[in-house]
């Protein structure tokens, strides 16, 4: 049974050049203790995606709607107030992009981590701050480092802090928007090392989103590609890395390196498409090799097993 299910869910922007579809009819599943990999190219919408389950809108919203139904109860009947108050980051948290730009340079890391226990559980200071302690061992950070401010901490540190900050409300869903994003390989690999610790030893949903492919083959259990606003294919991950059937998501892993094949990675040709009046029919389009006359009109969702799909006349009847 379905944890998390997201059915047809648009978020638009209002920009001086026009509306901008980043998220144009998004539908997926995940149960629960489930990792779902969010993958694409920069600008397809990964993160607008987070920021509609999180309900994290600028004030340029043009439009807003679908169905966000976490354990069989819709969160879009939910008004702004009930969502902050019993969702938003006690259920659902979030690892967001650029640690340093989410901590406050004058507020030492361990109360800032403690701060929503304060707020949303109205706890005694000791108790949370032990629980931050506790946090901070299962997210290798020395307990020294509490009374430390952000400027002081290494960049994989700080990051740590971030994580430690979206579990310290014992919420169900996690979702990383690129955690590993400017950090070196050897903090990456220990990042990524580290939530694998996390999800055996927890109950938790993983969302994870990143352009790298290497990185979300660490974590998922599915993967789902984003191009132009759409999941063009959602498949179960050890399908996908062996075999994707979009043609985008064969241009994704082509370019990968491989360790155990002697061929040259390969490139995906043109420009990303633009999501202010996109094209009509497959986005994809114009940079595809199986490109058809059929491929103008807009392509159909097969489904596979398990509520899995691709967007993709090669693969209609």
């Amino acid at each position: 049974m379905s944890f998390l299910k997201v059915e047809d869910l648009y978020l638009y922007y209002r920009t001086r050049m026009g509306t901008l579809q980043a998220v144009d009819g998004v539908s997926f599943s995940i149960k629960k203790a489930e990792s779902l990999a969010l993958i694409g190219e920069s600008g397809c919408g990964k993160s607008s995606l987070a920021k509609c389950l999180m309900r994290l809108l600028p004030r340029n919203v043009e439009l807003f709607k679908g169905h966000i139904y976490l354990d069989g109860s819709d969160l879009m009947e939910l008004s702004d107030e009930e969502f902050r108050k019993t969702i938003r980051w006690q259920r659902i948290s979030m690892v967001p992009q650029a640690a340093l730009n989410s901590l406050n340079p004058v507020i030492k890391v361990g109360e800032q981590v403690a701060e929503p226990l304060l707020i949303h559980k109205s706890i005694d200071k000791k108790e949370a701050l032990e629980r931050v302690r506790e946090l901070f061992s299962l997210v290798g950070i020395p307990q020294a480092f509490m009374d430390r401010y952000p400027f002081e901490l290494s960049g994989g540190m700080r990051q740590r802090v971030i994580i430690a900050m979206a579990l310290i409300m014992n919420p169900e869903i996690v979702i990383l928007d690129e955690p590993t994003s400017a950090l070196d390989v050897l903090i990456q690999a220990s990042i990524m090392n580290m939530l694998k610790r996390i999800k055996r030893e927890s109950n938790l949903t993983f969302i994870l989103i990143t352009h790298d492919v290497s990185i979300s083959s660490e974590l998922a259990d599915k993967v789902a590609v984003m191009y132009g606003g759409q999941i063009v294919e959602l498949n179960d991950a050890e399908s996908f890395y062996k075999s994707p059937l979009h043609p985008y998501s064969q241009k994704l892993m082509a370019s990968v390196p491989s360790l155990r094949e002697d061929k040259q990675p390969e490139y995906i040709p043109g420009a990303p498409v633009s999501l202010i009046n996109p094209p009509k029919g497959c986005r994809f389009a114009d940079r595809c090799p199986f490109r058809t006359e059929k491929c103008s009109e807009e392509p159909p969702l097969v489904s596979l097993k398990d509520g899995n799909y691709v967007r993709c006349w090669l693969y209609a009847r």
